[in-house]
Formats: structure tokens, sequence, C-alpha cells
């Protein structure tokens, strides 16, 4: 084998997987991708062929310079220089201000299961007029009903029949709301540990993140020792690019904790403050920049629009939960980068409809885009932002897009939009820089040939670490020669994939640049791609 791993990039397209894994989820609705000129599409190769084609070169020839021709017409088309595209992008986002300047926030609800996750993001809602009084009141009957009396807030994110019956969020719930200053969307992540890919997809589209603690006597303690919800929670926000946690220590009306005349206990909030903050700062978030710590009562909606009482709380000093939101810093995002957007998932409707969070770049109606990796022209029909159409939209924004050109089984969840001057790149594989969390028991080593599952950006893929190119000292950050290592550790690897997937560098694009390895139902290692394959 080759020393240059692009050189191997290039000649080795396929990794050479084990598909009796007991980790491996393979899905079948995939689109497969076929490199043109090796499968017909009724699965004939170009051999079996061969006869008809010796009989039908002259018109076969003619009809590739017709093609030929055809495309650089389109490539014309869709190609624009790069002063136009500026012009362009600036006067959408004019409109854009005109229309509503607000900045737009995904805030994902993360932490151990009955944390009171979907109570507060339902209360949320109930105070900013999302839900009514009546539709309250019927909730409340049906949670009487289950004799779950305290559930009914939940009701408004847990949307189906299992949730509300066993009382725990499955899926990721998305609502919407606003305040003066900004548009939000909630994302309701999961809590229990069978459902963290689920989790995982809704964290890798938000931009700041609400840790909901319970203060109640005993749950802390559940969800933050080994194991436990709040730390693998905590831990993967971070990578998946939540830079800024909110943390929301909930129930503190809880009749366990609460002092004389029901106040809020200063005590057990200081002892939960404690124990979070060295294992936050641990995860690579600043105490001090990063990180705001407040007391609620998701269920009665204290100190969440209004402050909470001073008879009740006569020692928190700080702003209420919707303040804190608001004053949050506006996240960084380049309108003028080559557009992406990854797909979360697709649907029929008058054409061919993706959704997905746009990460970079502007989209407008009328656009030209290509879909990656199956390299398939499109062109943007309908915009919706939310659940309003829109003539265009900013990257950060949780769209749909119909699109011409394109039919619904050509698109498969972690595919593409990009713009198409400067196309996603695809690869087989990649290098990355890895940190290994926790290994598992009977698989204590990372080394060569290692399996596992891959959840990049809206990609959730088999993938097999081909190769630790070196172990690195967490104090010096110098490199060293190594073919293995264990838990806690720092490490170059490289990683191979048996399907193409679209990935960028880091820096060059850290929403399709950072990912999570898991192994058998837990997350094993987090990590940011470094190089990638050279064409």
């Amino acid at each position: 084998m080759s020393d240059s791993w692009e050189e191997h990039a290039e000649g080795s397209k396929t990794a050479n997987l084990n598909p009796s894994a007991a980790s491996f989820s393979f899905n079948p609705t995939v689109a497969t991708f076929v490199p043109s000129g090796k499968t017909s599409e009724t699965g004939k190769t170009d051999q079996d062929s061969g006869e008809k084609e010796s009989k039908e070169v002259p018109s076969a020839v003619g009809v590739q310079d017709k093609m030929a021709s055809a495309s650089l017409k389109d490539d014309d088309d869709v190609l624009e220089d790069e002063a136009h595209r500026k012009e362009k992008i600036e006067r959408v986002l004019t409109e854009l201000d005109e229309e509503d300047g607000r900045e737009h926030m995904n805030v994902v609800f993360i932490g151990h299961v009955d944390a009171g996750k979907s109570t507060t993001a339902g209360q949320i809602l109930f105070l900013t007029g999302g839900v009514d009084d009546r539709t309250i009141e019927k909730y409340e009957r049906e949670a009487k009903e289950k004799n779950r009396e305290s559930w009914y807030m939940a009701y408004i994110m847990d949307t189906n029949e299992e949730e509300r019956a066993k009382g725990k969020t499955v899926e990721v719930g998305r609502a919407h709301f606003e305040t003066t200053r900004k548009r939000y969307t909630i994302l309701d992540a999961p809590g229990h540990k069978s459902f963290v890919p689920n989790m995982i997809s809704g964290a890798s589209q938000a931009d700041i993140g609400v840790l909901v603690i319970s203060a109640r006597k005993g749950e802390f303690e559940t969800g933050f020792e080994r194991g436990g919800q709040t730390r693998e929670h905590a831990q993967l926000a971070k990578t998946l690019g939540v830079s800024k946690l909110i943390v929301a220590i909930n129930k503190m009306d809880d009749p366990s904790i609460v002092e004389d005349k029901d106040a809020w206990s200063q005590q057990r909030y200081d002892e939960i403050v404690g124990k979070l903050s060295p294992f936050l700062r641990g995860c690579g978030y600043n105490p001090k920049k990063d990180l705001i710590y407040i007391p609620i009562s998701g269920l009665m909606g204290h100190n969440m629009k209004e402050l909470v009482s001073k008879d009740v709380c006569p020692w928190y000093n700080g702003k209420p939960f919707f303040d804190i939101l608001d004053d949050v810093e506006a996240i960084s995002r380049d309108p003028f980068a080559p557009f992406r957007m990854p797909v979360m998932d697709k649907y029929k409707d008058m054409g061919t409809v993706v959704m997905g969070k746009c990460e970079s770049g502007v989209v407008a109606k009328g656009d030209k885009l290509m879909m990656m990796p199956n390299k398939v022209k499109v062109k943007v029909t309908t915009v919706w932002r939310d659940e309003n159409e829109v003539n265009a939209a900013r990257p950060g924004e949780n769209l749909r897009l119909r699109l011409a050109g394109i039919e619904e089984d050509e698109v498969s969840s972690g595919f593409v939009l990009s713009d198409c001057n400067k196309l996603v790149p695809v690869v087989h594989q990649f290098e990355a820089q890895i940190v290994v969390l926790d290994l598992l028991e009977h698989k204590p080593i990372l080394t060569g040939g290692y399996t596992a599952i891959l959840h990049l950006h809206s990609i959730v893929e088999e993938c097999e670490v081909t190769k630790i190119v070196a172990a690195i000292d967490p104090k010096t950050k110098e490199k060293k020669k190594t073919k293995f290592v264990k838990s806690g550790s720092i490490c170059i690897a490289r990683i191979a994939v048996e399907k193409p997937i679209c990935v960028e560098s880091f820096q060059s694009n850290p929403q399709l640049g950072r990912f999570t390895l898991r192994d058998e139902g837990r997350t094993i290692a987090i990590g940011k791609v470094t190089k990638i394959p050279k064409k």
C-alpha cells in the first residue's frame, strides 16, 4: 500500500467492511451511487451490451456530440462569474433585511430522560401564544385520564400516542416561536439512551443548546452518574457544534428540595452547579463565556418570560429565560460562501421537496443547484422558511425546497444540495482528528479494522477505521506513530465508507466537517475532518 493516502483513496474506491458486525444498520433506502459508464439502469454492464454498441457506433457518436454541446450550454447557464454572484447575494440580503431582519436560531433541548425538556418547550410555546387555553385544557384532561397530570405541557411537543402513553420523547419535536428580537425553532430531543441517534440528528441542526437538569432529589444524580444521558448529551452537543449552553436547572419548586414557604433552595442549586461546571469545562465549554445557569420551573413557567419573584427565589440576580436567549450573541455565518444544505428528509408534493438546514450561502427561487453525490442538476421552484413561502433565505434557516429536475427516489438523507460553481467534495475516505471517549469493554482498543457507525451532518453510515496515523500527546500536541489507541486518547485516523459521502474539512466548513462514531448504542469517539483526498 502506498504511503500517500491521497493515492490510496483514488485507487481503492470501496472500504473493506465487515457486514456481519453487530452494530451495522444498512439503510436500504439510500440511493446507490453508480459511476457513469460502469452499470446501466437495467443492471447490464458495458460488456453485456458490447455487440449492440458495435452495430450503432456512428449514431452513438452523433448523439454524444449533441449531448456534449447541450451539456456545455447547461454549464454556461449554471456557471456565473464571482462579481455577478456577489451582487445577486447582496441584493437578496437587502430584500431579506427589509422583510424581516431578525436573526433565526435553532434551540435544542437536551438532557436526561424525565428532566422536563418537553414540558419546558411546551411552556415556552404557551407563553408566546403558540398554544391557546382551550388546547391546554384538552391536554390537561387527557393527562388526567392517563394518571399523568404533570405531563400535560409535554403533550404540546410530544404529539404521537406512543410518546404520550410512555411519557418519553422518541422523535425530535419541532416548533417555532418569536420574540421582538429573534425568531426561534425549538428542537425537542429525546432523552432516553435508546434514541440517542435521533438526539444527534436534532443537535446537529442546533445553534444553541438548553441542557435541562432536574433538581429533584435523586433525579439529578441518576442523570449525571456514569452512563447517564446528561453526560453523553453534553459531550455530543459540543461535538455537533452547539457552542453555547444554557443550563436550565428545572423542578426548583419540587417538594423534595423546597425550603420554608416554598422558597427555592440555593443550597441544591449551588450543589448542582458545582458538580456540572468541571464536567462541562472538560467537554470544551468555557464556564465564563459559553455557559449560563438559570433556575426555572418548566411546568409552572416560573423564571421563563418574567423574572421569578424575590419571595420564591431571593438569591437569583440574573435575567429570565427569554431574555437570556435574546442576549446570546449572533451566530457568525457567511452568506457569500458556496451554498450547502444537507438533506434531512424528502417527500413528493407537485415535485420533489427536500428538507434541511442551510449551513452556508443563500438560496433563492429560480436558483440552479447540484444534488451531490449523484451530481443531478436541479432548479429551485419554491422556498419555504419554517411554514412560510418566501422568495429567498439566508444561512441558518430551516428550509423546505421544491426542486425540478430530480425524482424523489434519487434523493436520500445525507445528500447535500450544493452550489454548482463550487461543488461539495465527495469522498470514500478522509483523515480526521479523533478524541476517543469510552471504548466498549470487549473492544478496548481502536485500531485499523475497527468498524462503527458514522454520524456526520445528516449522514448515518457504517464506516471502518482503516489506519491510526499517529497518537497526539494532549499536553505537548506532539504526534507519535502508533498502530492503536485506548480510551481517553487523541489521534489522527483514516476513516473509510462504502458509499460516497459529502464532507468538507472542519476548517473550511465546520458543519460538514464534525462527526461522532458510535458502536453498539454508545458514543465511542468524536472528531473533526482534517484532510480529504485530492481529486
